[in-house]
């Protein structure tokens, strides 16, 4: 027997839920044998899901035939019969479609990524699945107390998209606020919601008439409602409401789980770096520890600040610097790198603040003792400094501090053994000279050795000009001495004029004035050690006598004068230094500049009489002349040098063989 509860086919004619007619008795007829055959067509239409129209078919071909009425009557209850189980396969096919669409989203939900991607899924299933024009999910918000739309399909209205409903207002606030589903089929004619302006016009911008709305529900919260809507005026029924809540419980459950794995990523990151910073913190530590133990045992080893200049950089990376006050470099580890632009800047702000400064690539740190300022060590890195690498850095300059001051009091202390011993030997050369020689090695100094001795007249602070000489002696293994009010500096490995230019560029640089320098060349042993001295000092006065006051000069320097007031006189290293270039191209090229000259001397300067001396035209004496021009310069027949030239041309004419 039928069921009386299963659905109506369409197209029976017949009132759902009515039974079947009953079967009447066959009858054996002509007609008869039509009823085989329309049961195998209805059968092959079942067996290809034809179209509900197509099942009209056999009837008609039996009218046609002429079939009895009692033939029609089995033929028609068979297309009813075929209909039902259409109906009942197709419901099957549609229940498992939605089945399949459920276990989809449940399978996105099981890969959850994205939440949004698993909503907008849930969304365009509902709206195919239930052939909805539109689809759309909304969320309520607690804070503002009213629900806002999260996702949509099939919506073309901005105004619709981004319409928010007070709870309570509307068909959704109505679904949202009592955790109940409602449906209509036509919304702005049903007076069961709360109709506003807001609402209303987003719901006609978009073109909805029916429309039906489930809540989202975790326990008994509703968290937001899911919609279906159609432009037209077509009811939901209950099956197309209850597939609609089976998606609205996925939705709840994949915004429950965006929800806990938003926490726990949340969770996770603050863990993470919870563990960076205590990371960070332990790295930092460990560097400055190891800073530390680097620079304690620098200090106990008697290491110097290009030391802590290299271990600073081993600590912290980068290039290091270290400057006295005067921005002189005392220590680094990059060599002939260019200075940054921003730094010259950057170490004025810190002397004048005595504080860390810091510039793109760049932080400094001072180096003070107490109020004195003894310069500032910096660092060149990319990467900025941190608070730790900053203290890191300030110890260096402390240590660095430390070290100058060390120094500072050897080198006072051995500048004062310095002083004294340079004042003993320029004193009495002839007292006892090994004790002489035992004093210089304990100050570093070796008084077997050929030296630069060096007088200077100071213009300016003298106490600062001595401190610098000491200095300057101490790097050289040299001496110095204030003796008889003025600086003396011998000096070992130099040559003369090269140790009075080294001695005025570095008080020059501490006093800001040029000195007035002698110098002279000092064999081995304390006794030419004394006849340097006085030989340099002869060629200062001289060089003060002659007004040429900030000049450095030795006795080779002077002329004629230095040739009378040397020691050594050497005759042909003086006639060298005048005429020297004459002397060389007459010699190579087989000239006669050198007689010229005498010829051109003794003929009273005379063009005309010079070329009749030598036999030559006068336009060969003019050119010369002009040669012997580009060869010792422009002025060598100016009055003051003419007497040079002269007393040169004579002592060369003596020393020839």
């Amino acid at each position: 027997m039928a069921d009386p509860t299963r659905p109506t086919p369409p197209g029976t004619g017949r009132v759902r839920g009515a039974p079947l007619p009953p079967a009447r008795p066959r009858i054996r007829s002509a007609s008869a044998t039509m009823w085989p055959v329309a049961t195998l067509e209805y059968l092959e239409l079942l067996a290809r899901d034809a179209a509900p129209v197509e099942f009209e078919g056999p009837v008609l071909a039996a009218r046609a035939a002429g079939a009895d009425a009692d033939t029609l009557a089995e033929i028609e209850r068979a297309k009813a019969l075929a209909l039902q189980v259409r109906g009942v396969l197709e419901n099957r096919r549609r229940r498992e479609t939605e089945l399949a669409a459920l276990f989809e989203t449940a399978g996105d939900l099981a890969a959850l990524t994205d939440v949004d991607a698993v909503l907008e899924a849930i969304v365009h299933r509902s709206r195919q699945l239930l052939h909805s024009d539109v689809a759309y999910l909304s969320l309520n918000d607690e804070q503002a107390g009213d629900t806002y739309m999260r996702v949509t399909d099939g919506a073309t209205s901005a105004l619709f998209r981004a319409v928010r409903l007070p709870l309570g207002a509307g068909l959704g606030g109505l679904v949202a606020q009592t955790a109940t589903p409602y449906a209509t089929a036509d919304y702005f004619a049903d007076a069961r919601f709360e109709h506003t302006v807001g609402i209303d016009d987003a719901v006609g911008d978009e073109g909805l008439t029916s429309i039906v709305g489930v809540p989202l529900l975790l326990g008994r919260r509703v968290i937001g409602v899911l919609y279906a809507a159609n432009r037209t005026v077509r009811p939901f029924g209950r099956d197309a409401i209850a597939l609609l809540v089976s998606f609205a419980a996925h939705a709840a459950i994949a915004i429950d789980n965006a929800r806990l794995l938003t926490e726990t990523q949340h969770a996770l990151h603050d863990l993470r770096v919870a563990g960076e910073l205590l990371q960070a913190r332990t790295t930092s530590v460990e560097r400055a520890a190891d800073a530390h133990d680097r620079l304690a045992d620098l200090v106990l080893r008697g290491g110097d600040v290009d030391d802590v200049a290299h271990q600073i950089r081993a600590v912290l990376g980068g290039e290091v610097l270290i400057v006295d006050p005067d921005g002189r470099v005392l220590a680094a580890t990059a060599g002939d790198a260019p200075t940054p632009e921003q730094e010259p800047a950057l170490l004025e702000r810190v002397r004048a603040t005595s504080r860390t400064g810091a510039a793109p690539g760049l932080c400094a740190a001072p180096v003070v003792a107490g109020a004195d300022s003894l310069g500032v060590l910096v660092l060149r890195r990319a990467e900025p400094l941190d608070q730790a690498d900053r203290r890191i850095l300030e110890r260096g300059a402390l240590v660095t501090a430390l070290l100058l001051l060390f120094r500072r009091n050897v080198a006072e202390t051995e500048g004062r053994l310095r002083g004294e011993l340079l004042a003993d030997v320029l004193a009495d050369a002839e007292r006892d000279p090994d004790l002489l020689r035992e004093r210089a090695r304990l100050v570093g100094a070796d008084l077997d050795a050929a030296h630069a001795v060096v007088v200077a007249q100071v213009v300016g602070d003298r106490a600062r000009a001595a401190q610098a000489a000491t200095f300057l002696a101490s790097r050289h293994r040299g001496l110095s001495a204030v003796h008889r009010g003025r600086l003396v500096l011998v000096l070992p490995g130099l040559a003369p004029r090269e140790a009075a230019a080294l001695v005025a560029e570095e008080i020059a640089r501490a006093v800001g004035h040029r000195p007035t320098a002698g110098a002279a060349r000092s064999d081995p042993g304390t006794t030419a050690i004394a006849d340097a001295h006085a030989e340099a000092t002869r060629c200062l006065d001289t060089l003060l006598a002659l007004g040429r006051a900030g000049e450095v000069a030795e006795a080779a320097d002077l002329g004629f004068v230095g040739l009378l007031l040397g020691e050594r006189r050497d005759v042909g290293a003086y006639v060298r230094t005048v005429l020297g270039p004459v002397l060389d191209y007459d010699a190579e090229r087989g000239t006669a500049l050198v007689r010229t000259l005498q010829t051109y001397y003794a003929q009273g300067a005379n063009l005309s009489r010079t070329g009749a001396a030598l036999h030559v035209h006068t336009n060969t004496v003019t050119q010369r002349l002009e040669r012997v021009t580009q060869l010792l310069g422009e002025g060598w027949n100016a009055p003051e040098r003419q007497l040079e030239v002269q007393l040169a041309l004579r002592l060369a004419d003596l020393l020839r063989p």
